[in-house]
Protein backbone atom coordinates (compact mmCIF):
# COMPACT_ATOMS: atom_id res chain seq x y z
CA UNK A 1 0.00 0.00 0.00
CA UNK A 2 1.47 3.46 -0.92
CA UNK A 3 2.41 5.66 2.01
CA UNK A 4 -0.20 8.32 1.14
CA UNK A 5 -2.96 5.71 0.99
CA UNK A 6 -1.80 4.25 4.27
CA UNK A 7 -1.89 7.66 5.92
CA UNK A 8 -5.37 8.31 4.55
CA UNK A 9 -6.60 4.94 5.86
CA UNK A 10 -5.05 5.65 9.25
CA UNK A 11 -6.68 9.07 9.31
CA UNK A 12 -10.09 7.60 8.48
CA UNK A 13 -9.61 5.02 11.23
CA UNK A 14 -8.71 7.67 13.79
CA UNK A 15 -11.72 9.77 12.81
CA UNK A 16 -14.03 6.77 12.97
CA UNK A 17 -12.68 5.85 16.41
CA UNK A 18 -13.09 9.42 17.62
CA UNK A 19 -16.66 9.56 16.32
CA UNK A 20 -17.46 6.24 18.01
CA UNK A 21 -15.93 7.49 21.26
CA UNK A 22 -17.90 10.74 21.12
CA UNK A 23 -21.07 8.81 20.37
CA UNK A 24 -20.38 6.56 23.35
CA UNK A 25 -19.75 9.53 25.63
CA UNK A 26 -22.95 11.17 24.38
CA UNK A 27 -24.75 7.89 25.03
CA UNK A 28 -23.39 7.77 28.58
CA UNK A 29 -24.47 11.38 29.19
CA UNK A 30 -27.95 10.66 27.81
CA UNK A 31 -28.13 7.52 29.96
CA UNK A 32 -27.23 9.49 33.11
CA UNK A 33 -29.82 12.19 32.35
CA UNK A 34 -32.55 9.68 31.59
CA UNK A 35 -32.10 8.16 35.04
CA UNK A 36 -32.85 11.38 36.93
CA UNK A 37 -35.05 13.50 34.63
CA UNK A 38 -38.79 12.96 35.31
CA UNK A 39 -40.84 12.14 32.22
CA UNK A 40 -43.95 14.15 31.39
CA UNK A 41 -45.21 11.48 29.01
CA UNK A 42 -44.43 7.96 27.81
CA UNK A 43 -44.55 6.47 24.33
CA UNK A 44 -47.67 4.41 23.71
CA UNK A 45 -45.95 1.32 22.34
CA UNK A 46 -48.75 -1.28 22.48
CA UNK A 47 -51.05 -1.18 19.45
CA UNK A 48 -54.78 -1.73 19.84
CA UNK A 49 -55.80 -4.15 17.09
CA UNK A 50 -59.53 -3.93 17.83
CA UNK A 51 -62.12 -3.30 20.52
CA UNK A 52 -65.09 -5.65 20.39
CA UNK A 53 -68.55 -4.94 21.84
CA UNK A 54 -70.52 -7.95 23.05
CA UNK A 55 -74.28 -8.32 22.93
CA UNK A 56 -74.59 -7.35 26.60
CA UNK A 57 -72.58 -4.17 26.04
CA UNK A 58 -69.39 -5.49 27.65
CA UNK A 59 -66.09 -4.83 25.90
CA UNK A 60 -63.09 -6.92 24.90
CA UNK A 61 -59.78 -5.62 23.58
CA UNK A 62 -57.57 -7.29 20.98
CA UNK A 63 -53.81 -6.74 21.43
CA UNK A 64 -50.63 -8.09 19.83
CA UNK A 65 -49.64 -11.36 21.51
CA UNK A 66 -46.58 -11.22 23.76
CA UNK A 67 -45.42 -12.78 27.01
CA UNK A 68 -46.90 -9.80 28.79
CA UNK A 69 -50.29 -9.58 27.07
CA UNK A 70 -50.73 -13.36 27.38
CA UNK A 71 -49.94 -13.35 31.11
CA UNK A 72 -52.54 -14.46 33.63
CA UNK A 73 -54.02 -11.84 35.92
CA UNK A 74 -55.52 -8.34 35.82
CA UNK A 75 -53.71 -5.33 34.39
CA UNK A 76 -54.02 -1.69 33.55
CA UNK A 77 -54.07 -0.02 30.13
CA UNK A 78 -53.34 3.69 29.69
CA UNK A 79 -54.22 5.33 26.37
CA UNK A 80 -54.87 8.69 24.69
CA UNK A 81 -51.69 10.25 26.11
CA UNK A 82 -52.48 9.10 29.63
CA UNK A 83 -55.96 10.62 29.76
CA UNK A 84 -57.64 7.25 29.26
CA UNK A 85 -57.42 4.30 31.62
CA UNK A 86 -58.96 0.83 31.65
CA UNK A 87 -58.68 -2.27 33.79
CA UNK A 88 -58.13 -5.43 31.74
CA UNK A 89 -59.14 -8.88 32.89
CA UNK A 90 -58.18 -12.37 31.70
CA UNK A 91 -57.45 -13.62 28.20
CA UNK A 92 -60.62 -15.00 26.64
CA UNK A 93 -59.28 -15.85 23.17
CA UNK A 94 -55.88 -16.46 21.63
CA UNK A 95 -55.23 -16.24 17.87
CA UNK A 96 -51.73 -17.56 17.03
CA UNK A 97 -52.37 -17.23 13.29
CA UNK A 98 -52.57 -13.46 13.58
CA UNK A 99 -50.44 -13.21 16.72
CA UNK A 100 -53.17 -11.64 18.81
CA UNK A 101 -54.93 -12.12 22.12
CA UNK A 102 -58.31 -10.87 23.30
CA UNK A 103 -58.80 -9.82 26.93
CA UNK A 104 -61.82 -8.73 28.93
CA UNK A 105 -62.19 -5.00 29.54
CA UNK A 106 -63.39 -5.03 33.15
CA UNK A 107 -63.72 -1.30 33.62
CA UNK A 108 -63.07 1.94 31.72
CA UNK A 109 -62.26 4.72 34.17
CA UNK A 110 -61.68 7.52 31.67
CA UNK A 111 -61.34 8.13 27.94
CA UNK A 112 -62.91 6.33 24.99
CA UNK A 113 -61.11 3.02 24.63
CA UNK A 114 -62.97 2.29 21.41
CA UNK A 115 -61.08 5.18 19.83
CA UNK A 116 -57.67 4.18 21.25
CA UNK A 117 -54.98 3.38 18.70
CA UNK A 118 -52.27 2.40 21.17
CA UNK A 119 -51.48 2.44 24.86
CA UNK A 120 -49.23 1.44 27.74
CA UNK A 121 -49.42 -1.80 29.75
CA UNK A 122 -49.32 -1.22 33.50
CA UNK A 123 -50.10 -2.80 36.85
CA UNK A 124 -52.18 -0.03 38.39
CA UNK A 125 -55.65 -1.68 38.28
CA UNK A 126 -56.98 1.30 40.24
CA UNK A 127 -56.46 4.78 38.84
CA UNK A 128 -58.44 6.54 41.58
CA UNK A 129 -58.84 5.78 45.30
CA UNK A 130 -62.64 5.68 45.17
CA UNK A 131 -62.44 2.58 42.94
CA UNK A 132 -61.44 0.54 46.00
CA UNK A 133 -64.86 1.15 47.52
CA UNK A 134 -63.23 2.02 50.84
CA UNK A 135 -63.61 5.24 52.82
CA UNK A 136 -60.67 7.62 52.44
CA UNK A 137 -59.83 11.28 52.78
CA UNK A 138 -57.50 13.68 50.98
CA UNK A 139 -54.88 15.11 53.32
CA UNK A 140 -51.97 17.50 52.91
CA UNK A 141 -48.46 16.85 54.16
CA UNK A 142 -46.12 19.82 54.74
CA UNK A 143 -42.83 19.24 52.86
CA UNK A 144 -39.75 21.30 52.06
CA UNK A 145 -41.16 23.21 49.06
CA UNK A 146 -44.83 23.40 50.02
CA UNK A 147 -47.56 20.84 50.59
CA UNK A 148 -47.69 17.29 49.21
CA UNK A 149 -51.10 15.64 48.69
CA UNK A 150 -51.76 12.22 50.22
CA UNK A 151 -54.63 9.80 50.70
CA UNK A 152 -55.54 8.45 54.10
CA UNK A 153 -57.45 5.19 54.51
CA UNK A 154 -58.62 4.40 58.01
CA UNK A 155 -59.41 0.82 59.06
CA UNK A 156 -62.89 -0.32 59.98
CA UNK A 157 -64.49 1.06 63.10
CA UNK A 158 -63.97 -2.35 64.73
CA UNK A 159 -60.33 -1.33 65.25
CA UNK A 160 -60.27 1.34 67.94
CA UNK A 161 -57.50 3.95 67.69
CA UNK A 162 -55.04 1.96 65.53
CA UNK A 163 -51.47 2.68 66.60
CA UNK A 164 -49.74 1.11 63.57
CA UNK A 165 -49.81 2.88 60.23
CA UNK A 166 -48.75 1.81 56.75
CA UNK A 167 -47.03 4.40 54.56
CA UNK A 168 -47.25 3.51 50.85
CA UNK A 169 -44.58 4.82 48.43
CA UNK A 170 -44.94 4.57 44.65
CA UNK A 171 -42.27 4.01 42.01
CA UNK A 172 -40.37 6.04 39.43
CA UNK A 173 -42.45 7.73 36.75
CA UNK A 174 -45.61 6.67 38.52
CA UNK A 175 -48.32 8.16 40.68
CA UNK A 176 -49.83 7.39 44.07
CA UNK A 177 -52.50 5.23 42.43
CA UNK A 178 -49.90 2.55 41.72
CA UNK A 179 -49.79 1.66 45.42
CA UNK A 180 -53.55 1.25 45.85
CA UNK A 181 -53.14 -2.49 45.28
CA UNK A 182 -51.65 -2.70 48.79
CA UNK A 183 -54.47 -0.90 50.60
CA UNK A 184 -57.04 -3.72 51.10
CA UNK A 185 -54.62 -6.07 52.86
CA UNK A 186 -53.32 -3.25 55.05
CA UNK A 187 -56.89 -2.41 56.03
CA UNK A 188 -57.64 -6.04 56.90
CA UNK A 189 -54.60 -5.96 59.16
CA UNK A 190 -56.10 -3.04 61.04
CA UNK A 191 -53.62 -0.47 59.72
CA UNK A 192 -54.29 3.13 58.85
CA UNK A 193 -52.80 3.66 55.37
CA UNK A 194 -51.17 6.87 54.20
CA UNK A 195 -50.46 7.01 50.46
CA UNK A 196 -47.85 9.71 50.00
CA UNK A 197 -46.54 11.69 47.05
CA UNK A 198 -42.94 12.87 46.76
CA UNK A 199 -40.93 15.52 44.99
CA UNK A 200 -40.94 15.49 41.16
CA UNK A 201 -43.74 12.93 40.85
CA UNK A 202 -46.16 15.47 39.40
CA UNK A 203 -48.30 15.65 42.55
CA UNK A 204 -45.92 16.87 45.25
CA UNK A 205 -43.99 20.13 44.87
CA UNK A 206 -40.88 19.70 42.70
CA UNK A 207 -37.39 19.93 44.15
CA UNK A 208 -35.27 22.95 43.27
CA UNK A 209 -33.42 21.00 40.57
CA UNK A 210 -36.48 19.09 39.31
CA UNK A 211 -34.56 15.81 39.31
CA UNK A 212 -35.00 12.37 40.87
CA UNK A 213 -32.56 11.58 43.66
CA UNK A 214 -33.09 7.79 43.43
CA UNK A 215 -34.12 7.79 47.10
CA UNK A 216 -31.31 10.05 48.24
CA UNK A 217 -33.61 13.07 48.55
CA UNK A 218 -37.17 11.71 48.29
CA UNK A 219 -37.01 10.01 51.68
CA UNK A 220 -37.45 13.41 53.33
CA UNK A 221 -40.97 13.63 51.89
CA UNK A 222 -41.76 10.17 53.26
CA UNK A 223 -40.37 11.33 56.60
CA UNK A 224 -42.84 14.22 56.44
CA UNK A 225 -45.59 11.62 55.99
CA UNK A 226 -44.33 9.71 59.02
CA UNK A 227 -44.41 12.94 61.03
CA UNK A 228 -48.05 13.39 59.98
CA UNK A 229 -48.84 9.83 61.06
CA UNK A 230 -47.18 10.30 64.45
CA UNK A 231 -49.01 13.57 65.03
CA UNK A 232 -52.24 11.65 64.39
CA UNK A 233 -51.53 8.87 66.88
CA UNK A 234 -49.21 6.45 65.08
CA UNK A 235 -46.69 4.65 67.25
CA UNK A 236 -45.35 2.17 64.72
CA UNK A 237 -44.89 2.45 60.95
CA UNK A 238 -44.76 -0.22 58.25
CA UNK A 239 -43.35 1.06 54.95
CA UNK A 240 -44.77 -0.33 51.69
CA UNK A 241 -42.39 0.56 48.83
CA UNK A 242 -42.76 -0.24 45.13
CA UNK A 243 -39.62 -0.21 42.91
CA UNK A 244 -38.02 3.23 43.47
CA UNK A 245 -40.40 3.49 46.43
CA UNK A 246 -38.56 0.53 47.96
CA UNK A 247 -35.25 2.38 47.62
CA UNK A 248 -36.88 5.39 49.28
CA UNK A 249 -38.21 3.15 52.07
CA UNK A 250 -34.74 1.73 52.73
CA UNK A 251 -33.29 5.24 52.98
CA UNK A 252 -36.13 6.37 55.22
CA UNK A 253 -35.63 3.46 57.60
CA UNK A 254 -31.92 4.23 57.79
CA UNK A 255 -31.97 8.03 58.01
CA UNK A 256 -35.27 9.04 59.59
CA UNK A 257 -35.12 10.53 63.09
CA UNK A 258 -38.17 8.30 63.63
CA UNK A 259 -36.37 5.15 62.48
CA UNK A 260 -37.06 3.42 65.79
CA UNK A 261 -40.78 3.58 64.98
CA UNK A 262 -40.36 1.73 61.65
CA UNK A 263 -41.42 -1.83 62.45
CA UNK A 264 -40.70 -3.30 59.02
CA UNK A 265 -40.91 -2.91 55.26
CA UNK A 266 -42.88 -4.56 52.48
CA UNK A 267 -40.91 -4.07 49.26
CA UNK A 268 -42.32 -4.93 45.84
CA UNK A 269 -39.80 -5.31 42.97
CA UNK A 270 -37.28 -3.33 45.04
CA UNK A 271 -34.16 -1.49 43.96
CA UNK A 272 -31.60 -2.73 46.47
CA UNK A 273 -28.68 -1.38 44.45
CA UNK A 274 -28.92 1.21 41.67
CA UNK A 275 -25.72 0.07 39.97
CA UNK A 276 -27.15 -3.41 39.48
CA UNK A 277 -30.48 -2.07 38.23
CA UNK A 278 -29.05 0.59 35.92
CA UNK A 279 -26.40 -1.74 34.51
CA UNK A 280 -29.14 -4.23 33.58
CA UNK A 281 -31.14 -1.50 31.88
CA UNK A 282 -28.04 -0.21 30.08
CA UNK A 283 -27.32 -3.69 28.72
CA UNK A 284 -30.93 -4.04 27.60
CA UNK A 285 -30.59 -0.73 25.73
CA UNK A 286 -27.40 -1.92 24.01
CA UNK A 287 -25.06 0.51 25.82
CA UNK A 288 -21.57 -1.02 26.19
CA UNK A 289 -20.43 -1.63 29.77
CA UNK A 290 -17.64 1.04 29.73
CA UNK A 291 -20.21 3.72 28.85
CA UNK A 292 -22.61 2.50 31.53
CA UNK A 293 -19.74 2.91 33.99
CA UNK A 294 -19.13 6.39 32.57
CA UNK A 295 -22.79 7.14 33.20
CA UNK A 296 -22.26 6.16 36.85
CA UNK A 297 -19.28 8.51 37.01
CA UNK A 298 -21.43 11.36 35.68
CA UNK A 299 -24.12 10.70 38.28
CA UNK A 300 -21.53 10.69 41.08
CA UNK A 301 -19.55 13.70 39.88
CA UNK A 302 -20.03 17.15 41.37
CA UNK A 303 -18.17 18.71 38.43
CA UNK A 304 -20.47 17.04 35.87
CA UNK A 305 -23.77 18.04 37.47
CA UNK A 306 -24.38 20.28 34.46
CA UNK A 307 -24.90 17.13 32.40
CA UNK A 308 -27.73 15.82 34.59
CA UNK A 309 -29.01 19.06 36.12
CA UNK A 310 -28.70 17.59 39.63
CA UNK A 311 -28.24 20.02 42.51
CA UNK A 312 -26.09 17.41 44.22
CA UNK A 313 -24.39 14.30 42.82
CA UNK A 314 -25.87 10.88 43.51
CA UNK A 315 -23.93 8.85 46.09
CA UNK A 316 -24.45 5.40 44.65
CA UNK A 317 -22.55 3.80 47.53
CA UNK A 318 -25.07 5.05 50.08
CA UNK A 319 -27.89 3.57 47.95
CA UNK A 320 -26.25 0.14 47.68
CA UNK A 321 -28.05 -2.06 50.22
CA UNK A 322 -26.29 -5.17 48.98
CA UNK A 323 -22.93 -3.74 50.01
CA UNK A 324 -24.56 -2.31 53.14
CA UNK A 325 -26.51 -5.45 54.02
CA UNK A 326 -24.93 -5.68 57.47
CA UNK A 327 -26.53 -2.32 58.29
CA UNK A 328 -30.09 -3.50 57.66
CA UNK A 329 -31.94 -3.67 60.97
CA UNK A 330 -35.65 -3.97 60.07
CA UNK A 331 -37.67 -7.03 59.05
CA UNK A 332 -38.21 -6.89 55.27
CA UNK A 333 -40.67 -8.76 53.09
CA UNK A 334 -39.62 -8.80 49.43
CA UNK A 335 -42.18 -9.65 46.74
CA UNK A 336 -40.47 -10.00 43.37
CA UNK A 337 -41.06 -11.63 39.99
CA UNK A 338 -38.26 -13.84 38.67
CA UNK A 339 -38.72 -12.40 35.16
CA UNK A 340 -38.59 -8.72 36.09
CA UNK A 341 -37.13 -6.93 33.04
CA UNK A 342 -36.39 -3.66 34.86
CA UNK A 343 -35.19 -4.41 38.39
CA UNK A 344 -33.15 -7.64 38.47
CA UNK A 345 -34.61 -10.39 40.63
CA UNK A 346 -31.06 -11.55 41.40
CA UNK A 347 -30.51 -8.46 43.56
CA UNK A 348 -33.47 -9.42 45.76
CA UNK A 349 -32.24 -13.00 45.91
CA UNK A 350 -28.80 -11.80 47.00
CA UNK A 351 -30.29 -9.53 49.68
CA UNK A 352 -32.22 -12.48 51.09
CA UNK A 353 -29.09 -14.66 51.10
CA UNK A 354 -27.01 -11.96 52.78
CA UNK A 355 -29.57 -11.30 55.53
CA UNK A 356 -31.77 -14.38 55.93
CA UNK A 357 -32.44 -13.26 59.50
CA UNK A 358 -34.29 -10.15 58.28
CA UNK A 359 -35.18 -10.51 54.60
CA UNK A 360 -37.94 -12.87 53.49
CA UNK A 361 -38.19 -13.30 49.71
CA UNK A 362 -41.40 -14.45 48.02
CA UNK A 363 -40.99 -15.28 44.32
CA UNK A 364 -43.61 -14.69 41.63
CA UNK A 365 -44.01 -15.85 38.03
CA UNK A 366 -45.04 -12.39 36.82
CA UNK A 367 -43.88 -11.04 33.46
CA UNK A 368 -42.57 -7.48 33.64
CA UNK A 369 -41.84 -5.03 36.43
CA UNK A 370 -43.83 -4.62 39.68
CA UNK A 371 -46.66 -6.86 38.47
CA UNK A 372 -46.47 -9.42 41.27
CA UNK A 373 -49.85 -8.51 42.76
CA UNK A 374 -51.46 -8.54 39.32
CA UNK A 375 -50.58 -12.11 38.50
CA UNK A 376 -51.36 -13.55 41.93
CA UNK A 377 -53.10 -11.10 44.32
CA UNK A 378 -54.08 -13.84 46.78
CA UNK A 379 -50.47 -14.97 47.18
CA UNK A 380 -49.25 -11.36 47.46
CA UNK A 381 -51.75 -10.48 50.19
CA UNK A 382 -51.37 -13.77 52.04
CA UNK A 383 -47.60 -13.26 52.13
CA UNK A 384 -48.05 -9.79 53.61
CA UNK A 385 -50.48 -11.07 56.24
CA UNK A 386 -48.24 -13.96 57.31
CA UNK A 387 -45.16 -11.73 57.48
CA UNK A 388 -47.01 -9.02 59.40
CA UNK A 389 -48.29 -11.47 62.01
CA UNK A 390 -44.67 -12.53 62.56
CA UNK A 391 -43.64 -9.01 63.57
CA UNK A 392 -43.20 -8.33 67.29
CA UNK A 393 -46.08 -5.84 67.23
CA UNK A 394 -48.57 -8.24 65.66
CA UNK A 395 -51.13 -10.02 67.78
CA UNK A 396 -53.18 -13.11 67.14
CA UNK A 397 -55.77 -11.30 65.03
CA UNK A 398 -55.92 -8.31 62.65
CA UNK A 399 -57.98 -6.39 65.21
CA UNK A 400 -55.37 -6.91 67.92
CA UNK A 401 -52.51 -6.16 65.51
CA UNK A 402 -53.83 -2.70 64.78
CA UNK A 403 -54.04 -1.80 68.47
CA UNK A 404 -50.67 -3.19 69.56
CA UNK A 405 -47.46 -1.21 69.55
Amino acid sequence: MPAATSRRALGVGVIASAVALLAGVAGAAYFARQVVVPKDSRREYLDVLAVHTNGDGSLEIELPASKQTRAAGRYSFWFQQGTGHACLGPVVESHPERRAVIRVVERVDSGDIQQAAAGIWSGYIYSKPEQLGLPYQDVEIPVANGVAPAWRFDPSTAVAAPRTWAVHIHGMGGKRAGTLRGIPVARRLGLTSLVVSFRNDGDAPPSYDGRYGLGQTEWRDVEAGINYAISNGAERIVLFGWSLGASIALQTAALSPNSSRVAGMVLDAPVFDWRTTLAANGRAAGLPRPFVQLGFTILRSKALRWVTGLAEPICLDSLDWLARATELDKPILVLHGKRDDTTPFEASKKAASLRPDLVRLVEFESVGHALEWNVHPEKWERSVEEWFHGLPLAGASPEQAGAQA
